[in-house]
């Protein structure tokens, strides 16, 4: 028969694991995501960048420029946690929350990340670029090309030359672009969105207020 004391830790084990389980930690973590609806020319699957709100082993809070119906299966990856699978749960006006697939194993060693995190509190790798790169509170803003054509965008990271975005239009590099009241062209593009450089250096204080001004 087991001790009172072997006993007693077992429960203490019990009651951590559910602890961790349900554990729902702020992150505010960059990350990429895809959805089953949203195709390339070529068939494949586009990716977006995106930002963890929140996050437990059972789901999480997605800031994210591009969503999709309820039920729709989703596909996102983390640093710090690798490929996640889910579908959409709930929709929300910038973004979506998503489910979290995974066997029983998959969902602890997820929660002990997630404890980990809380406790450490390092959410981002600091960037060695030539300018300095935050990320605004408020992540949104709204594209307008020459022709007058809008969409929304997540705000990746910004600095007084330039800013990254994703979202659901790709220009061409070099097109003129507008995003919040600021102007510049598209630099560059890469997997999640594309880079726009600034036509004249910014204040980094007063830039976020234009970038989500209209």
């Amino acid at each position: 028969m087991p001790s009172v004391s072997m006993l007693q830790r077992r429960f203490a084990e019990v009651v951590d694991f559910e602890r961790r389980r349900d554990v729902r930690v702020i992150t505010n973590i960059a990350g990429r995501y895809m959805l089953g609806s949203k195709r390339d020319d070529h068939g494949n699957r586009r990716e977006f960048a995106c930002r963890a709100l929140n996050m437990s082993a059972q789901g999480m809070m997605l800031a994210a420029p591009v969503s999709g119906p309820v039920g729709e299966r989703v596909i996102a990856y983390f640093g710090q946690f690798g490929k996640l699978e889910g579908t959409i749960a709930r929709l929300m006006e910038r973004g979506f929350v998503m489910t979290i697939s995974g066997t029983p194993a998959e969902r602890a060693r997820l929660a002990a990340k997630l404890a980990w995190l809380e406790d450490h509190k390092n959410h981002d790798i600091p960037d060695s670029r030539r300018y300095k790169r935050i990320v605004p509170r408020r992540p949104y803003s709204t594209l307008t090309l020459v022709d007058g054509t809008t969409s929304t965008c997540l705000v990746i990271d910004m600095s007084i030359s330039g800013v990254a975005v994703s979202a659901d239009m790709v220009p061409d590099i070099g097109t003129p672009i507008a995003i919040g009241t600021v102007v510049g062209r598209v630099r560059r593009r890469f997997a999640e969105g594309f880079a726009i450089e600034f036509a004249e250096t910014q204040d980094l204080e007063t830039l976020p207020h234009r970038l989500m001004r209209l």
